[in-house]
């Protein structure tokens, strides 16, 4: 630890600065250090391999910015930021080293490296659980010591209020070499202090004048000691990811960032709470920020017509130094003036605790009143880049396409995808779908790319967080058609690992935004990855709905360009093999799921009759000759679910019907499977039957009439118990089939003459089964009064 000083470094030692992130405190002390030290090198805590990039820093942006990282492959995709602002330590480093002459460094490993695989934020230095845990027992221990609310009003009261310069760096050592309790750090940690190390030793073994380092308070008390370990002949070699000259792209460009995404009570890792109220600190100062704060809040919560009268804010005022003289606060900080806006202004009983005693979103009941002020604290900033600050392909990229396709933000477009020029706009639009651009916002259209509905409604805008995502975006590849493919790639892959909700129903609605959004091609990777993705699909039932979908994509979505898409075979023909196979097992249909699993061989069906048809043009490796076989071993299984037998049979009859009409053998067949069926469900086979082969069954005059002497050889009681699934089974058949069908049971009674209403005519309105059950009670009443001698 070096004291603050005005003489230049003569020793052999860097100065080593660690900070908080975005602490205003800090950012002072580093500004005044350079100042007075003028260190030929100022080091710092960043990117190493932007530093050929760092002139673009000096650009007149208007923060916050961030430098966003990213390496992207087939494999996934990782992301690291490194954000700005004024009251940053990093930036004031930057700007002050500039202004001074020192050559500036970023001494940390890239973001593509291991040590940042689960890395989003690089300044969250304690990214280990367990090192976080112990640091967060010290942090507890002492706050508890020293009779504080939380750990950001500890750091408050132990260093923003501290006004000696001095005492501020010697604070901040001894705390954090008690935070860091001379741990070796997680794997990842090692990795990066390593590389820091070295380019501290380079540094210093350039003998060109002091050096200083700005980094994380974690990593300052293992530098002070790594550094001297390391060669310092030659800069740190830059890693570089494996296969770099293959399907890898990384890279580093500036973004513009938001205080919101500064903010620590919404998700940031690291640094302040509260951006806005510590760059009024900056601006203002402790003494000036609070009031400042209270202008604001006031006249938002006027604004939203919330109560915030004068005596209020007096009230606010005169609290806050109140509890800055109980809590030995020389000035009210930023817990006080919290505390204070609370008790003054919340009238009434809170159903959440205050939103500055946890970190987070704010909790469900949080007061109105306190979800205005948080929102102010985290302020609405919002950075810009510089013009002429160097951006990745994908950002002009986009505009060219919009250009080239007549689509200007801000607009509201109405398409008719019929139209090429119209479905060439939708592309576009689904592709920035795909990217999650904020700004394109879908508001009416299909669900389904091959619907046939034809309206699109858009809603399109350029919201200043959508060039940031569009810089972001570019990690998937420099053209809009390629990153939103490798978007979608990456979609699929994480469907394909789902647990939970059907891959299969994730993988085929990530497919139908495809087709949306005109990606037909895949990599092989992809398609490898899906196979085995569709193989773990456990339930046979989800492929009742999706893989229709997917198949009628692959026959016909020649408008979409998916017609023969690679990727469509690949799942298609998986999906059929692993419905197949879950079919083959013995048990009972999953309650709630007697639809899904006949639409599953409704699916079946489809695949194996285009398989038959041996389209050439389009090949369909399956084997339709299998699906038959399974399902004469499930018609055959009398352990067998009575639905699954029936669809079974069903299917059997239907797809040998397309090359042979029905024989009479097959509908013997369907009346012997019918007949041997517990009453209770005759019609889950039923069911079956009609739903994969009515075409083939109902016009059956012999069918017909077997089923009629069927249902008339039950008893009341049987009668009753088959009802309920004999109604769902013929539910499966058109209005018009079930009048045709109707037409042939009165002709069975001679009682064609009889309009079809006839049949339930005197009941009208009734629910059948009541009926049938009220029938049934009546001849229970009845047998009963004549056993008492009272029958009519």
């Amino acid at each position: 630890m070096t004291p603050v000083s005005n003489e230049p470094n003569v020793s052999n030692e860097p100065v080593i600065l660690g900070v908080r992130h975005h602490s205003p405190a800090c950012a002072r002390l580093v500004a005044h250090k350079i100042r007075s030290l003028r260190p030929a090198y100022v080091l710092i805590e960043g990117p190493a391999d932007f530093n050929d990039k760092l002139e673009q820093l000096s650009l007149p942006h208007q923060l916050p910015l961030a430098v966003y990282s990213f390496l992207s492959s087939e494999g996934g995709h990782r992301a690291s930021w490194s954000p700005f602002a004024e009251h940053s330590p990093e930036w004031q480093a930057l700007a002050v080293g500039r202004e001074t002459g020192a050559q500036l460094r970023f001494i940390d490993l890239p973001a593509w490296d291991d040590a940042f695989a689960d890395v989003l934020n690089r300044y969250a230095d304690v990214s280990d659980e367990t090192q976080a845990e112990r640091a967060a027992a010290y942090e507890d221990a002492l706050r508890r010591k020293m009779a504080v609310d939380s750990r950001d009003a500890l750091w408050d009261k132990l260093f923003e209020q501290q006004d000696s310069l001095e005492l501020l760096e010697q604070g901040l050592a001894t705390h954090f070499e008690h935070l860091r309790a001379g741990d070796a750090g997680s794997i990842g940690n090692q990795a990066r202090e390593r590389m820091m190390a070295r380019w501290i030793a380079w540094a210093m073994a350039r003998g060109e004048g002091p050096v200083l380092v700005v980094c994380g308070g974690y990593h300052a008390p293992a530098l002070q000691r790594a550094w001297r370990s390391e060669d310092g002949a030659s800069p740190p070699a830059l890693p570089l990811p494996d296969d770099a000259g293959g399907t890898v792209r990384f890279g580093s460009y500036l973004v513009p960032y938001t205080f919101k995404r500064l903010d620590s009570f919404t998700g940031y890792a690291s640094g302040m709470p509260s951006p806005f109220f510590y760059q009024l600190a900056w601006e203002e100062g402790m003494q000036g920020a609070g009031p400042a704060l209270l202008q604001r809040v006031t006249q938002r919560l006027r604004n939203k017509k919330l109560a915030a009268s004068t005596a209020d804010l007096i009230a606010v005022h005169a609290r806050a130094e109140a509890l800055a003289r109980l809590r030995g606060h020389a000035l009210p900080a930023r817990c006080d003036w919290l505390d204070a806006l609370a008790g003054s202004l919340v009238k009434d009983a809170l159903d959440a605790p205050l939103p500055w005693t946890y970190r987070g979103p704010l909790r469900f009941g949080t007061d109105p009143i306190l979800v205005e002020i948080m929102d102010v604290l985290a302020g609405d900033v919002a950075g810009r880049l510089a013009p002429g600050t160097p951006q990745p392909p994908l950002v002009l990229a986009v505009e060219a396409e919009l250009e080239a396709r007549g689509i200007k933000l801000p607009a509201d477009l109405s398409l008719d995808l019929l139209k090429p020029a119209d479905r060439d706009k939708s592309r576009v639009l689904h592709r920035l779908l795909l990217l999650e651009i904020p700004g394109i916002d879908r508001r009416a259209g299909p669900g389904l790319a091959l619907s046939g509905e034809r309206r699109e409604e858009w809603s399109l805008r350029a919201p200043l967080e959508q060039r940031a995502a569009l810089i972001e975006a570019a990690a998937y590849g420099a053209s809009l058609e390629d990153a939103a493919r490798m978007k979608l790639e990456e979609r699929l892959r994480a469907a394909g690992r789902a647990n939970g909700e059907s891959r299969f129903a994730q993988l085929a609605d990530a497919l139908n935004q495809a087709a949306f959004a005109g990606l037909a091609g895949m990599s092989d990777g992809i398609l490898s990855e899906l196979e085995i993705a569709v193989g773990g699909e456990p339930r046979f039932e989800a492929f009742g709905t999706a893989l229709p979908v997917l198949h009628s994509l692959l026959r016909h979505g020649q408008s979409l360009g998916m017609a023969g898409a690679p990727v469509l075979r690949t799942v298609v023909a998986a999906a059929f093999d692993r419905a197949l196979w879950l079919l083959e097992a013995t048990g009972p249909v999953p309650a709630g799921e007697f639809a899904a699993h006949i639409h599953g061989f409704l699916a079946l069906r489809q695949v194996a009759r285009d398989a038959l048809a041996g389209d050439a043009a389009l090949p369909l490796q399956v084997e339709a000759g299998r699906a038959l076989a399974v399902w004469q071993r499930k018609l055959a299984d009398q352990r067998a679910a009575p639905l699954s037998r029936g669809a079974a049979l069903g299917g059997l009859v239907s797809l040998n019907a397309g090359r042979s009409a029905a024989s009479g053998e097959a509908i013997a067949q369907a009346l012997a499977l019918l007949g041997e069926i517990a009453p209770a469900q005759v019609g889950d086979a039923l069911a079956g039957m009609l739903a994969l082969a009515r075409d083939e069954l109902v016009q059956e005059a012999h069918f017909v009439a077997g089923l009629d002497a069927m249902v008339k050889a039950l008893d009341d009681i049987d009668f009753v118990l088959a009802l309920p699934a004999m109604r769902n089974a013929f539910s499966w058949l058109p209005p018009q089939e079930r009048g045709l069908l109707a037409d042939a049971v009165l002709a069975q009674h001679n009682a064609a003459h009889l309009p079809r209403r006839a049949l339930t005519a005197h009941f009208a309105g009734a629910d059948a089964e009541d009926v049938a059950r009220a029938a049934l009670l009546e001849q229970a009443a009845l047998r009963k009064l004549a056993s008492w001698g009272l029958a009519a």
